[in-house]
């Protein structure tokens, strides 16, 4: 299934958590936060200004982000947990 958000509006899973230490200890899923960290999987077609124009996203598809911890909205789509945000939540992109 595709799936397209609204406006200013993006689409994130989030990056899979380290659940073992340096040192190499493995750390089980309730000693473990979420991570702040997640590639771009969709994103709206932009912002609508006061003056009726559109302006586009500064992300796209395939950026990773960093994001606050409590950020977006948490959806499962065919199993996956996504999250729904404004491009506004996003605080930067991850260049590798």
């Amino acid at each position: 299934m595709k799936i397209r958000p609204l406006y200013d509006r993006v689409i994130v899973e989030r990056l899979a958590q380290e659940t073992k230490t340096i040192s190499g200890i493995v750390l089980p899923d309730t000693a473990t936060e979420k991570p702040d960290q997640g590639k771009i999987i969709s994103v709206g077609k932009g912002k609508i200004l006061e003056n009726g124009k559109i302006c586009p996203l500064s992300v796209k598809v395939g950026d990773y982000v960093l994001f606050g911890k409590y950020s977006g909205q948490s959806v499962k789509i065919e199993g996956k947990e996504l999250l729904v945000m404004k491009e506004e939540d996003l605080f930067a992109i991850i260049e590798k």
